[in-house]
C-alpha cells in the first residue's frame, strides 16, 4: 500500500461488508500473469543465464515479440 497499489482480489458472495473490487482491473491482472507464464515457458528467461540486466531485458523483449508474432499469425 506504501507505493499507491491496493489488492483486487474478488470477494466471497456471504461476506457482510462489500470490499473494493473491479472485474475489469481484475482481467487485466489475469492478461498480465498469463503472459509472464508464456514469457517464463522460454528456458533462458525462467533460469535467467544472462549476467547483465541489459541483456536479460533485451530477451525479454524477443520473447515478448515471438509471442506477439505468433498470436498475430494465428488471427490472420
Amino acid at each position: 500500500m506504501k507505493k499507491g497499489a491496493w489488492a483486487n482480489i474478488p470477494p466471497k458472495r456471504n461476506r457482510s461488508d462489500p470490499i473494493c473490487f473491479s472485474p475489469y482491473l481484475y482481467r487485466a491482472r489475469n492478461q498480465v500473469e498469463r503472459f509472464f507464464n508464456r514469457i517464463k515457458q522460454c528456458r533462458r528467461v525462467a533460469t535467467r543465464y544472462d549476467r547483465l540486466a541489459a541483456n536479460y531485458l533485451a530477451f525479454i523483449q524477443l520473447a515478448s515479440i515471438r509471442l506477439w508474432l505468433r498470436l498475430n499469425e494465428s488471427a490472420s
